[in-house]
């Protein structure tokens, strides 16, 4: 890892991977934070993508005051909630089931969730880890020609918020569809990425015979390892990544070991102040 620390805070940053990927020590998110030290986090999150705090033990309403830091806590119309807090959702996979595919968070939603957290209560002796890929780098690489393509292009998704509130059978899709751009540009720092997840219905601007090529190269392009980072967890680890620059994969290879953790979503992100 490379490490930086910052000047006027106690936090230091250990880069974990060329792209993205970051942990932080030295700071103690049980208790309030400073906005010295808010906003070196928030430039950690801008130029990382997904960072992890190790053995925080956040209880719910300190996890809802740390996404805070960042984005706005959101009121998840369907999902199930935590009887200690509302805005906080509880997952145990051997109830809510694995999300062992490549997604992005609240694609029934525009614009999806900024930001993604879990807190980690339980968690298997041996694997479980999570990937995250890097789509602004995976669009980076494309070609000029194939970026000009891709402009006019958008994804269709299901629309309807009970298909994506966990343990749901998803066994209809709703009534409704969302669609987003496959390339837009970060709200926030106006860099480009890819922007598709593996439960895309098809896409438009295109011929549907194209749509079902064009969908299998960018979802084959966008996970591959050379964009990805890869963590493993410790009872009490907190993580959160960029909605809108990353997507992400829960690693199924721990059979029916438990998995336990709770979930913070973040819309409309604060801004650095530098």
């Amino acid at each position: 890892m490379t490490t930086v620390t910052h000047p006027d805070t106690h936090l230091v940053i250990h880069r974990a991977g060329p792209r993205i990927g970051a942990e932080v020590s030295g700071v103690d998110l049980t208790r309030p934070v400073d906005e010295a030290t808010a906003d070196a986090l928030r430039r950690a999150f801008r130029d990382h993508k997904v960072l992890v705090f190790r053995d925080q033990h956040l209880d719910p309403g300190q996890h809802v005051e740390a996404v805070r830091l960042f984005a706005e806590p959101f009121d998840h119309p369907t999902a199930r909630r935590h009887p200690d807090h509302e805005l906080v959702y509880p997952y145990n996979v051997r109830h809510t089931g694995k999300a062992g595919t490549w997604h992005i968070g609240g694609l029934w939603r525009s614009p999806v969730f900024a930001i993604e957290s879990l807190t980690y209560d339980e968690v298997p002796e041996l694997g479980g880890h999570t990937l995250w890929a890097d789509l602004q780098a995976a669009y980076d690489d494309l070609s000029e020609p194939f970026k000009r393509l891709l402009a006019d292009v958008r994804a269709v998704y299901d629309g309807n918020p009970e298909n994506y509130a966990q343990g749901s059978g998803k066994t209809a899709l709703g009534e409704t569809t969302v669609e987003h751009p496959v390339v837009r540009e970060h709200p926030l720092t106006g860099r480009k990425g890819l922007f598709l997840s593996s439960s895309a219905l098809g896409l438009t601007g295109v011929t549907p015979q194209e749509g079902r090529i064009l969908l299998e190269h960018l979802l084959r392009h966008a996970s591959s390892p050379d964009y990805t980072i890869r963590f493993g967890w410790r009872p009490g680890d907190f993580v959160l990544w960029d909605n809108e620059a990353t997507w992400h994969y829960a690693v199924d290879d721990y059979g029916d070991g438990a998995r336990v953790y709770r979930k913070v979503i973040g819309v409309e992100p604060l801004r650095t102040t530098a």
